[in-house]
């Protein structure tokens, strides 16, 4: 189906999917609202707050990303539990952590310590996310059905992105306006975790506890994936915003104005990328994604030599939305590994692990990143990042699905054995 068609079908749609279903998509509505309230205000916190410069905002990131790192042996702790309980315990951990923040005021070290909690929530959630998601699609339909839910949950993200700018660009920002805007978030999450808590799906854990760890050599090329994506977003993730705030000089309500523009994108964007992926393949789109990368990290670095107003801060803002919507792109990784994995329970192991990849280089980065802007300059930070997403889509070009996992009207032995306990699929 087409992504405006989806669009244009949706309320019909929703009313006819499981009630289990809608009170994921509900709960995943709710968490992206809080995040989008949270995220956008973050980086000026630290910079209002603590003064920290780029070499110290860098190091930061080593324990802000050690969770995701972590993720695979955090996962594997809670094995006895349903990936759907494990959903929920990784809500509360972030809602948790986000009210943490706005107690933790100026002390560095308890907002570190409350960081790393929302951090842990955050990143346990992320292959939990998908595997779920994907218990519902239909074979051949994985990554439309992932990129619809992207689009309706991107929907609760413009909601909270709205708030943050309205309230940012009415109130003055300080240490008290950024409490009320972590508690808000705070509390929009914690009740995304009771709407998850809603959810009976006993067939996800029909086979037996989830796999603690799961290590395939035949895996290699996505782990590779992982490696390099990791190296390249925590780049734009984490030195993005600091050249808005350091160069531009730009404030809370712009990263939340940014935040909608991005999100209202990303309602027609993830359903043309799970479109995308559905019809031309993983590899093609990875490749493309690669490239195109290139050119975003090239011009966001250098832009500035230009000027920093006008038309200059117009392809700045451009840069940073279109690196925003790309990220959709992982839609391609997580199919990938579904339909390459050998058993159904290694998606969820091998997502985790994929992870833990991904923010091995995500810590170490940032400190390198942020040594490079302070000794050579901004530029060479971003020349960085294009460089691994060359990498990135050079590996690309190595994805191979095997003929079983095709869409040829029969499903796939790797996920036969989910397909057989769920009568109904959402019509993806």
């Amino acid at each position: 189906m087409a992504p405006v068609e989806f669009l244009q079908t949706l309320p019909n749609r929703w009313r006819g999917l499981p009630s289990d279903f809608r009170w994921f998509i509900i709960g995943l509505c709710l968490v992206t609202a809080g995040g989008h309230i949270v995220d956008p205000a973050f980086n000026n916190f630290l910079r209002d707050t603590f003064k920290l410069g780029a070499d110290a905002r860098g190091k930061l990131e080593f324990p802000r990303e050690l969770p995701g790192f972590l993720v695979a042996m955090t996962s594997g702790i809670l094995f006895f539990l349903p990936e759907v309980r494990t959903a929920a315990v990784a809500i509360f951990a972030t809602a948790i952590g986000m009210l943490g923040l706005a107690w933790a005021g100026n002390q560095y070290g308890v907002m570190i310590a409350f960081l790393v909690l929302m951090s842990t929530g955050q990143h346990l959630l992320m292959p939990m996310r998908s595997s779920i998601v994907l218990s519902f699609a239909k074979q051949g339909r994985q990554a439309s059905l992932l990129g619809q839910t992207g689009s309706i949950t991107t929907l609760a993200g413009i909601l909270g992105a709205l708030f943050g700018w309205w309230f940012f660009a009415t109130f003055a920002r300080n240490l008290t306006t950024y409490r009320v805007a972590f508690i808000a978030g705070a509390i929009v999450t914690a009740i995304g975790a009771l709407a998850i808590l809603k959810m009976r799906l006993p067939e996800l854990a029909a086979s037996g506890p989830r796999p603690k760890i799961v290590f395939n050599a035949k895996y290699w090329l996505y782990y590779v994936l992982s490696i390099f994506h990791g190296a390249r977003k925590q780049v734009f993730i984490t030195f993005a915003p600091w050249v808005l705030i350091t160069v531009y000089h730009r404030g809370p309500s712009t990263f939340a104005a940014l935040a909608v523009v991005s999100a209202a994108l990303g309602i027609f964007w993830q359903p043309i990328v799970g479109w995308l992926v559905d019809r031309f393949g993983e590899r093609t789109v990875l490749m493309s994604d690669g490239l195109i990368l290139v050119a975003v990290c090239v011009s966001y670095g250098f832009a500035h030599r230009m000027g920093t107003g006008g038309w200059v801060l117009l392809i700045v803002y451009a840069s940073f939305i279109l690196d925003q919507l790309l990220f959709a792109v992982g839609i391609a990784r997580t199919t990938y590994i579904q339909k390459i994995a050998e058993r159904p329970e290694d998606v969820t192991a091998s997502l985790s692990l994929g992870v833990t990849l991904d923010h091995a280089v995500s810590m170490s980065i940032p400190i390198l990143g942020g040594a490079t802007w302070v000794m050579f300059g901004v530029e060479y930070v971003f020349v960085g990042a294009a460089v691994l997403a060359l990498c990135n889509s050079i590996m690309a070009t190595f994805v191979r699905i095997p003929e079983r996992a095709r869409p040829t009207g029969m499903v796939a032995p790797n996920v036969a054995a989910t397909t057989d306990v769920r009568a109904k699929r959402v019509a993806a």
